[in-house]
């Protein structure tokens, strides 16, 4: 079996040849490139004589997909909405993700996102540099209302470092979970989670469902001045009504995730907007997260070599 990482994993050249030895003395072939295919060409080329393909958080495309012989699609990413997945499940082609890899460093992001808005980063930095005066009094987390959508992985971990901060932290979720309710959180429905938050932040998955979770109603039954920390996805918030809101100083936001990936056209709305903070989709990038990614990975792998499959997204 021919087994190919066409993505860097980001991670010390040791543990991919530490792993590539392993795989070949089990029998298999295994190639690697530092870098990623600039098209789906250069993607179905390295893929052609591949049983396996490694992917990380770039597009793999029907075109790709259904000019390969691939059996396996091993994505080192938790979402996996870049993969065409009815181009897979046409082909039969099972995918496996790594969930989990970045828990801890999306949900620190979503604290430092919030403590950003709330104490005025980008202000600050006109204030330092350009010598404006502006009104840099800030906000603390403690004593706010913090809304959680999703308490998956994620949403726990940032339920667990929110609870340092005094805050009271009230969720919304398609399923509620007892280990939750236990850390003293309070579910409601969505409309009483945005009413009643000062702070909202996302985790939920990009589907067919999810698309604009946060449209025109749902923005507008926030808060004024409520703030919106999205290290989800991009396309579950309605981004072009929200920019709306935020030149209008109705909201506040921290961004990490867009409609498309950065760089970001001059004309995307949330590119200038006001009161925003924007990251380049790096909630979940940090040293920890790749080291633990590139584990998972290659366990899925060897798992499915020996027969077992594990972390399967259900087509």
């Amino acid at each position: 079996m021919k087994i190919s990482l066409i993505d860097p994993l980001e991670v010390d050249q040791s543990i991919i040849d530490e792993n590539k030895k392993k795989i070949e003395e089990l029998g298999h072939e295994f190639e690697y490139f530092d870098q990623s295919a600039s098209s789906d060409e250069e993607k179905i080329e390295r893929l052609k004589d591949s049983d396996v393909a490694i992917i990380t958080n770039k597009p793999l495309s029907a075109e790709v997909i259904n000019n390969t012989n691939l059996e396996l699609i091993d994505v080192a990413f938790t979402g996996v909405d870049h993969v065409d997945l009815d181009a897979a499940k046409e082909k039969g082609i099972k995918v496996l993700n790594a969930s989990g890899y970045s828990d801890d460093s999306v949900a620190e992001l979503v604290i430092g996102l919030t403590i950003g808005v709330l104490r005025k980063f980008n202000k600050n930095r006109e204030n330092i540099f350009d010598g404006k005066t502006n009104p840099l009094l800030g906000e603390l987390i403690k004593g706010k209302t913090f809304g959680v959508i999703g308490t998956g992985h994620i949403g726990e971990k940032l339920i667990d470092l929110l609870q340092v901060f005094g805050c009271d932290i009230i969720a919304y979720s398609r399923s509620e979970k007892e280990e939750i309710k236990a850390k003293g959180v309070k579910y409601v429905d969505l409309q009483t989670l945005l009413k009643e938050s000062d702070i909202v932040s996302l985790h939920i998955p990009n589907n067919k469902e999810t698309k604009h979770f946060l449209g025109k109603e749902e923005l507008d039954l926030m808060k004024e001045g409520a703030v919106l920390i999205n290290c989800a996805r991009g396309a579950v918030v309605d981004n072009d009504y929200l920019a709306k809101l935020l030149n209008e100083d109705k909201l506040r936001a921290g961004i990490d995730v867009f409609d498309m990936e950065p760089p970001l056209p001059e004309d995307y709305p949330l590119r200038n907007a006001k009161n925003v903070i924007l990251t380049n989709h790096v909630a979940f990038y940090t040293r920890e997260a790749m080291e633990i990614r590139a584990g998972i990975v290659f366990d899925n792998l060897y798992k499915y070599l020996d027969g077992e499959i594990v972390n399967e997204i259900k087509l």
